[in-house]
């Protein structure tokens, strides 16, 4: 006998008899119900004064038989994997309502989030006799407005069904030709952004920067956002960081806009991307993860991808633990679903022994790349170092200033690797312009410790370029974040000149006075013709520090 699930406890042995009977009933292909199911389930309500249901399965056997409380139903884990795009469950939820009451919000919930084939609900009498027979199905949505699912009834009992077979079958068709035109944009599919924060003062205002900004890396990352989700709160909910409830509305916007995956804005701990992904099909993916991704795939050199695969693997070794798939893109398949505990072990162990060996790895090449500083710096050639949140064109101004040649494209991280090129400055005095990895705030800190040797690459520099993105209204909270990575590593007290570029993207000439002071260069990296300023300060500014070039007689002002 197949085990009863759900609210036992306490039951008569009559009550019981009656929940065993309803394993022994079948359903045809083309019934939702027959009157000996429904006829079971109101005996077994009426004997436990509880919601009794089943799960049917489309071969007509019963899967489940589920026992609830006397106003609801807890469904068992039936798996969140589905079998193909545009496919259902392949069961249906048939169960009592002891008070002739209509579907409820957790029925609907549970048809869409889980993805049923249907959810029907017997309306029993005071008597507990069956009387009324209502049930819902998923639908296509095509507009924001669209309801995911179709109520039909309540009817009278002895009332006609559909041919259920012929309506899901049309239903899986109607889902599957509108999943193949849409149109996907992204290589890694759709996603949901969703930040939450707690209650303070312009929590509303930088929810919107943030899930600017995390819109960005998503699209780095190859990923096509969907829709954008904010919830303000008391305090961040310890298992789901969103409230269960919000968490039951986004999983139903997820499925409405056939989105894979949700994209957290804060960094979330095992516990809790094992919470949320508990309850849903979805991907469950957080900030470092989705920045660990974007340096996976642009890493290029050896040294970048050794220091990629190390900051994985600190991320993912607390959370080989993690039963569930919410982490597969990074474990590789160590610590999935099922494993045992000697599994789990076994890839711990595995894990901290890879780390070891990258870090040894990674010592020899910073000791190579040390040598290389070295040479230049006995050389008596001054370095200068650029320096910035990431995307604010770095990597432009150094083709610009040395023709370097190198990938520069309007994108987060796209360098990841430091590059070096010679200058030759108007005075006739050569520099080595070094093009660093870009910062970004609340860098993770994995992530930051991998590469902090690229980062000191600015170390050994003589003067810093900061390039600030002066067309983004975030400029300022970008310039905060460069200074404390900078501080963090023993660099804030380096000469610096700060450069504003995309100057040629501001609306309006007087927004430049707003953001510019005296001592900081404008210019648009993409035009050579106004680096001359900025060519002379660091000109001035090498001289100071000791290299006598012949000065020019005059500077650009």
């Amino acid at each position: 006998m197949v085990e009863i699930q759900g609210n036992t406890s306490g039951l008569a042995p009559k009550a019981l008899k009656a929940l065993e009977r309803i394993f022994r009933r079948r359903v045809p292909s083309d019934r939702i119900a027959t009157p000996e199911l429904v006829q079971s389930l109101a005996e077994a309500s009426r004997e436990s004064t509880r919601q009794v249901g089943v799960l049917v399965h489309r071969s007509g056997s019963i899967d489940s038989v589920i026992v609830g409380t006397a106003t609801g139903l807890m469904l068992p884990d039936i798996g969140r994997l589905r079998a193909a795009q545009g496919r259902f469950r392949g069961v249906r939820l048939v169960h009592t309502h002891l008070y002739n009451e209509p579907l409820s919000r957790d029925d609907l919930t549970d048809l869409t989030r889980l993805r049923l084939d249907l959810v029907a609900a017997v309306l029993l009498s005071p008597a507990g006799e069956p009387r009324q027979f209502t049930f819902a199905f998923n639908v296509p949505t095509y507009a924001a407005s669209d309801l995911p699912c179709r109520v039909e009834g309540p009817f009278h009992w002895g009332q006609p069904q559909p041919d259920f077979g012929s309506l899901i079958t049309s239903l899986e068709q109607e889902f599957a030709r509108r999943s193949n035109t849409r149109e996907v944009k992204a290589k890694d599919g759709r996603a949901l952004l969703v930040y939450v924060s707690e209650k303070r003062a312009g929590a509303t205002r930088q929810a919107l920067s943030r899930l600017d900004e995390l819109e960005s890396l998503a699209e780095t990352a190859g990923v096509e956002v969907v829709d954008r989700i904010v919830q303000i709160r008391d305090s961040l909910d310890p298992k789901f960081v969103v409230g269960r409830g919000k968490l039951e509305s986004i999983v139903l916007r997820a499925i409405e806009l056939d989105a894979e995956t949700l994209i957290f804005d804060s960094t979330l701990t095992p516990g809790q991307v094992s919470g949320i992904a508990g309850h849903t099909d979805l991907k469950v993916i957080d900030r470092t993860q989705l920045i660990l991704d974007i340096f996976a795939q642009r890493a290029e050199s050896r040294d970048g991808k050794l220091q990629v695969e190390l900051a994985q693997l600190k991320y993912a070794l607390p959370r080989l633990d993690a039963r569930d798939d919410a982490l597969s893109r990074l474990t590789g398949g160590i610590g999935g679903r099922g494993p045992g505990e000697t599994k789990l072990e076994i890839g711990r162990r595995r894990a901290r022994e890879r780390i070891r060996r990258l870090e040894n790895e990674l010592e020899n090449l910073i000791r190579q790349r040390s040598q290389r500083r070295h040479k230049r710096l006995s050389a008596d050639v001054p370095t200068v170092a650029i320096v910035g949140y990431t995307n604010a064109g770095k990597s432009t101004l150094l083709n610009t200033l040395t023709r370097a040649g190198v990938l520069a494209e309007d994108k987060l991280f796209a360098t990841l690797d430091p590059r070096a090129r010679h200058l030759h400055l108007p005075t006739g005095l050569r520099v080595v312009l070094t093009d660093t990895v870009g910062f970004i705030r609340d860098m993770p800190e994995t992530l930051f410790t991998a590469f902090r040797a690229t980062f000191e690459e600015a170390a050994d520099a003589d003067l810093l370029l900061e390039v600030v993105d002066a067309s983004d209204p975030e400029h300022l909270e970008h310039m905060r974040a460069t200074t404390e990575l900078l501080t963090k590593l023993g660099l804030s007290e380096r000469p610096r000149l700060v450069v504003l570029n995309k100057i040629d993207l501001l609306g309006e000439q007087a927004q430049l006075s707003d953001i510019a002071d005296a001592s900081s260069i404008a210019l648009s990296a993409t035009d050579h013709s106004s680096t001359g300023t900025l060519l002379a300060r660091i000109v001035t500014s090498l001289f100071e520090l000791g290299y006598r070039a012949q000065m020019p007689q005059e500077l650009p002002a």
